[in-house]
């Protein structure tokens, strides 16, 4: 109404239509933080009751058990050298008693290969399989000689120029109902496998109803079963940067000491305890993290497994399944764990973090515009009525209505037009609102898991929740932007180099100058 009577009271077009932005901001502001509000209450619910419902169980007894279902764990590899070695054995160390380690080579151009040869003692066998989706040829695959790793199946492909194609290769060669989809820079923890297939097991059926009068012929009331089916599950992941690792596992968890890292473990940790346990309480998680995700291989072949062309190939393959499953009138549930059971490797440098998050910008901007029909669609259900909305306002335009708003109090503050008192009043709120949701995502990570062994350690990871709207979020704000510029513009993307520093408790020299030299995808 403000609007309007701006313009018919003599005010300008302009300052109408700064008036008009100005609430349109304030409203998404104040709807973004009460959502922030919801999803932390969420997640302190949806944790406490995994806890409750964890508490008693015994995991040995999934070990132990001759129906425990069978996981194929694929990890691409694309020269990976420097810390592939270490890697596979970390791979291979699982407590689970039926999966297969599938590490693809995708065309690697460095030793990845041979060093592989060398160290499991492979061979190249006739291994027959049926392509289920489309990839890149494969030109040979590898088992080991040595009984200690007959766990292990080594592909070697053609390069496909991405995770998703080689991903569709591990798929396509895998032995098992499920898979575990990981990259192979990656420190799992031992008992990964059982906490991811719990979830798939523990679905059963929550209501059965009679369907009909008693049948004539044997005289009892048939029942329907109300099934809901897990297609996938994820958890935590953090950086291994600065922390301990011996021959593949880990031995002493630290917060990242350089600069970039620090504030990404922070992000991750605000993002998967406040963030996906909070939508997994109402089973609306938006994705499984490609760094760490199990899936039922049934449905993410029907749903037609990675695209290979997109930036996004995590969400988008989820999107796909759950776009499925609801198309076929099928109840599903996406569920995540809070705990941490991956740790990666990650960008120390400006430059590769950049790239990291340009690439994530645009792969959210083409997931939006591919499955746009799904925006609001009560077809979908949560997918479509919370799941992408959210997306689309929270996540998509995000960047965008932040740096317009900055342009725009640049543009009050050379007009004179600004309201100091009110305007520093709704900064310092929104700076505490920030750091407080941030703070208790670390605080209530920390004793609920106690992953760092010195209360020290989880007070400067705090720290870095004051400096974060200062140095962290505009990088990250600058980055998505150009992302999405890239995406309307259609720039061709360019796969990157990262300079691995490989892992160990005490890396010598000369692995550390090996590791300054290695290229990754």
């Amino acid at each position: 109404m403000k609007l309007f009577y701006d313009l018919f009271s003599g005010g300008t077009f302009w300052d109408a239509v700064g008036v008009f932005y100005q609430s349109a901001v304030f409203i998404y502001g104040t709807s973004l933080l009460m959502a922030y509000a919801m999803l932390a209450i969420m997640s302190l619910i949806s944790i406490q009751r995994y806890m409750k419902k964890n508490a008693s169980v015994d995991f040995q007894v999934i070990v132990e058990s001759p129906l425990a279902p069978g996981i194929s764990v694929i990890a691409p590899a694309f020269n990976e050298g420097v810390t592939i070695i270490s890697n596979v054995r970390s791979l291979l160390t699982f407590n689970y008693p039926k999966f297969e380690v599938i590490i693809v080579n995708d065309g690697s151009t460095d030793d990845t290969l041979e060093k592989l040869i060398d160290e499991y003692e492979l061979v190249h066998v006739e291994y027959a399989f049926r392509e289920k989706l489309n990839c890149e040829p494969i030109k040979r695959i590898f088992k080991s000689t040595n009984r200690a790793y007959e766990k292990l199946v080594v592909v070697d492909k053609v390069n496909g120029k991405s995770k998703a194609d080689a991903s569709n290769a591990g798929i396509n060669i895998s032995s098992y109902d499920y898979f575990l989809c990981t990259d192979v820079d990656c420190i799992l923890d031992k008992d990964t496998l059982i906490k991811l297939i719990k979830p798939f097991m523990d679905e059963e059926t929550t209501k059965v109803k009679e369907v009909g009068a008693p049948c004539q012929e044997c005289g009892y009331v048939h029942i329907e079963e109300d099934y809901r089916r897990v297609i996938a599950s994820g958890a935590t992941l953090r950086m291994v940067n600065s922390c301990d690792v011996d021959e593949g596992l880990m031995i002493r968890v630290r917060p990242p000491r350089r600069l970039i890292p620090r504030f990404q473990e922070m992000e991750y940790i605000r993002a998967y305890m406040l963030g996906k346990m909070g939508w997994d309480f109402i089973n609306a998680v938006p994705n499984v993290s490609g760094g760490l995700g199990m899936f039922d291989k049934e449905i993410a072949v029907k749903a037609g497994g990675y695209d290979s062309k997109s930036f996004g190939e995590d969400m988008d393959m989820v999107t796909r399944m759950c776009a499925f499953m609801k198309d076929n009138k099928r109840k599903y549930s996406v569920r995540y764990v809070p705990l941490t059971l991956c740790w990666t490797e990650g960008p120390t440098t400006l430059k590769v973090f950049g790239r990291q998050r340009s690439r994530w910008g645009r792969g959210l901007a083409q997931i939006m515009s591919i499955h746009r029909k799904i925006i609001g669609n009560p077809r979908y259900g949560r997918l479509g009525l919370i799941v992408f909305p959210y997306n689309f306002l929270y996540e998509l335009l995000a960047p965008i209505v932040e740096f317009t708003g900055i342009l725009f109090y640049i543009y009050l503050i050379i007009t004179g037009q600004i309201n100091w008192p009110f305007a520093i009043i709704l900064i310092v709120f929104v700076y505490t609102y920030s750091v407080m949701i941030t703070t208790l995502a670390l605080l209530w990570d920390q004793l609920t898991f106690k992953y760092y062994k010195t209360w020290g350690e989880t007070i400067g990871l705090c720290l870095m929740a004051f400096l974060e709207p200062f140095i962290y979020h505009p990088l990250i704000m600058f980055f998505a932007i150009k992302g999405y510029f890239n995406f309307v513009t259609g720039r061709k993307h360019v796969w990157g180099n990262m300079q691995r520093q490989g892992f160990g408790m005490q890396p010598t020299k000369k692995k550390t100058d090996a590791a300054a030299m290695a290229a990754t995808k």
